[in-house]
């Protein structure tokens, strides 16, 4: 079953890479930008955590895409060393862009599939998630 898993993520990335290639993101900024999404104001260490890449691999990453007005930086109001990260408009923009293209992969994948079976999808991949996490949902890393 992890094999087939693994390919249908596969094959859902390269489908939605194509798609997002029209706007101009790569993998790398679509990730980051759908993480910040969910979990706006993480640290670059958070990140750098969901997204399995080492730290000064993150800050190369947002350094780039602050570069471009994607994302932001902003002091820790607790940890004057720490900076938190935040979408801007134009980041915010482009993953309203990203969203219909993201729906269009996912209905390509899942055509032909019952809305009850999609509801139980669902909640198995949440369930998966959280076992493999240790969190509910997956959300975020232990340090935020």
């Amino acid at each position: 079953m992890g094999t087939v898993l693994a390919q249908v993520a596969r094959l859902m990335r390269r489908a939605f890479d194509e798609r997002a290639r029209e706007i101009g993101v790569t993998r790398p900024q679509w990730l980051v930008l759908s993480v910040l999404q969910r979990h706006e104001g993480i640290k670059q260490g958070g990140l750098a955590e969901i997204l399995e890449v080492e730290p000064i691999t993150a800050g190369r990453m947002i350094g780039r895409m602050q570069e471009a007005g994607l994302v932001e930086r902003r002091e820790d109001s607790t940890d004057r060393r720490a900076r938190r990260l935040y979408l801007t408009d134009r980041g915010r923009e482009i993953i309203e862009r990203l969203q219909p293209l993201a729906v269009e992969t996912s209905d390509e994948a899942l055509k032909g599939v019952s809305a009850q079976d999609k509801a139980q999808l669902a909640r198995i991949l949440e369930m998966m998630l959280e076992n493999l996490t240790g969190r509910p949902g997956g959300r975020g890393p232990t340090e935020n």
